[in-house]
């Protein structure tokens, strides 16, 4: 039976997002009223500038009072798609105290006071959900924490973030450089005029520290993840990927340890072999590896980011929230019961292809080889290329710690036979 008063929603926010959930609410009005079981009705817009024209919007539900929007008391749910942290969390804890669940997108804050906000909505008996926090129109959150709640996940890899996959893609496919990769990233709208957030791997941190968290039922924040941009990446990367039969790709990698008693959670450029599913997720697209003991191996493809596929990720998150809303239940909150502890960058065990530069001479490899043993860290192959007195050797190694390698390198760089470090990589995905 269609009820007839209809659900009420506040949307903090009208900017690419906010505007497209806002347009969605209108043309599928009558589908989600449907599904639903009541029709929704836009309460409310809080933006900052109240004078630009926002098609399709009545005037007159525009604010710069985002409180007094929050604070109403009619409001059945509220979809916060403004970002950062404040005033973001404040809003949002504002509308549990005043009988509104929410609906957010907002990576940064969920990453960071996940926990908090959590207890805020448990002791107010309402909804958190942030689907579209992830990976835009990919369903990875409701997968990981009810489709997959009878299993036990053990690893999530994936790439998670448009711009930088845009970015190595084109490095790979044109053998263009970083710089010029970018440029044309950020003309094509794909980049921001300040890329740091996604080149550096603080967007990609965010995801990887919510995936962890729901993957392992675990609470990791944002400052558990260890972080690396993929700014050093260069075309000779590439070329050393290419004779190992690999790509590079930005990777957020979330991982139970084998003995199941700690989890780590990790983002950083890494050489993947071209058979590995996730090689060939082009462009600005995003895809999620899972792995699991009864469902084995998973992945999720699809648009990560853009208007109106992360608004697709708010609008079934709006959904969920009504329904239960109606039916006065609530849906699942957070599951950190397991309590695994963090482990640190230090002790995660992968493979790794390290470029030297050295003197061209007898008996470089053999000291190299020897700092090697030395640190524990077992050779798999060698390469070996110079001429007139200079060289270059690529090592890649079998499965070490990051501390044993780390040391290796350290050692390698006091040697007077070695030049520099050009390059260190990690193998993944084999």
């Amino acid at each position: 039976m269609m009820r007839t008063r209809p659900l009420k929603v506040a949307l903090l926010g009208c900017g690419v997002v906010g505007s497209e959930v806002a347009r969605i609410m209108t043309t599928h009005a009558d589908d989600l009223a449907a599904r639903i079981g009541a029709p929704l009705e836009l309460a409310g817009v809080a933006v900052r500038r109240p004078d630009r024209v926002r098609a399709g919007i009545d005037p007159a539900l525009v604010t710069t009072d985002a409180t007094a929007l929050v604070k109403r008391g009619d409001i059945d749910v509220v979809v916060e798609v403004i970002g950062g942290i404040e005033p973001a969390r404040t809003l949002i804890t504002t509308a549990f105290e005043h009988g509104a669940s929410v609906v957010s997108a907002n990576k940064a804050l969920i990453a960071q006071d996940g926990a908090a906000l959590h207890a805020a909505a448990d002791a107010n008996e309402k909804d958190l959900y942030y689907e579209a926090a992830v990976a835009g129109a990919i369903p990875l959150i409701r997968p990981l924490r009810e489709s997959l709640a009878g299993d036990k996940v053990n690893r999530v890899l994936g790439i998670v973030n448009g711009t930088t996959n845009f970015i190595l893609d084109a490095m790979d496919t044109t053998g263009a450089g970083y710089q010029e990769a970018l440029d044309e990233a950020t003309a094509l709208g794909y980049a921001e005029a300040d890329p740091t957030a996604d080149v550096e791997g603080f967007d990609a941190a965010a995801k990887a520290a919510i995936l962890a968290g729901i993957a392992f039922h675990t609470r990791v924040r944002l400052d558990d993840v260890h972080r690396e941009g993929m700014t050093e990446v260069t075309a000779a990367d590439f070329a050393s990927a290419k004779e190992m039969g690999c790509t590079i790709k930005l990777l957020a990698i979330c991982e139970r340890a084998a003995d199941g008693g700690s989890v780590t959670a990790r983002v950083h450029p890494a050489m993947i072999p071209l058979s590995h599913p996730l090689a060939n997720v082009r462009g600005a697209y995003n895809a999620v590896f899972v792995e699991s003991d009864a469902a084995g191996q998973l992945m999720f493809y699809g648009p990560g980011a853009g208007g109106a596929p992360t608004a697709s990720a708010v609008l079934g998150d709006l959904v969920a929230v009504c329904r239960n809303r109606l039916g006065g239940g609530r849906g699942p909150g957070e599951s950190a019961y397991a309590a695994l502890p963090v482990s640190p960058m230090g002790e995660v065990v992968t493979r790794y292809h390290i470029s030297l530069d050295v003197a061209d001479k007898p008996g470089v490899l053999a000291q190299v080889a020897t700092v090697f043993a030395e640190h524990g860290v077992s050779i798999d192959t060698v390469r070996q290329s110079g001429k007139d007195g200079e060289a270059s050797l690529v090592v890649v190694t079998h499965r070490a710690s990051d501390a044993a390698l780390g040391g290796t390198v350290e050692a390698l760089r006091k040697l007077d036979t070695v030049r520099g470090v050009a390059s260190i990589m990690r193998v993944e995905g084999e």
